[in-house]
């Protein structure tokens, strides 16, 4: 019988620009000690041209920074469970960050969701986790 089976599915969300490179180590420290079967990275990408930014950049500019940007951080993520040996599956998602993570925690893609905040601020990072808690039933872990 193989030990995976029955061990949870864990979700990472990639936010931003930093990635979710402490969600990665912490999720390959889990596989490691096989506490996880299943790693899933959700890259959340929000629309561009809602904020302030728009009034003084195009559209296109701002979304392929923010592609850019949010490419870069996937793959650093990404690197950190290659070298641990970690299976994975990575998907990009759009929509407003905290409800998308909850709608996809929801929908039986995690029993988990490990989130990297070591970027965030203080107040944000209180915000983000506070709105997921009341948005989801999933249980939330927030690495700072």
């Amino acid at each position: 019988m193989d030990w995976r089976l029955g061990v949870l599915k864990l979700l990472i969300p990639v936010l931003g620009a930093r990635g979710a490179t402490e969600a990665a180590r912490h999720g390959a420290f889990l596989y490691a000690e096989r506490c996880v079967s299943e790693v899933e990275i959700i890259e959340v990408l929000d629309d561009v041209t809602q904020g302030r930014a728009v009034a003084f950049h195009s559209p296109a500019t701002l979304r392929r920074r923010e592609k850019q940007a949010a490419l870069d951080a996937l793959m650093q993520t990404r690197a950190i469970l290659d070298n641990a040996g970690v299976p994975y599956t990575w998907k990009r998602v759009f929509g407003p960050a905290e409800r998308t993570i909850a709608q996809y925690a929801a929908t039986g893609h995690a029993d988990i969701v490990v989130l990297d905040a070591s970027h965030l601020g203080f107040f944000h990072r209180w915000t983000v986790l506070a709105r997921l808690w009341r948005l989801t039933s999933t249980p939330v872990t927030m690495l700072h």
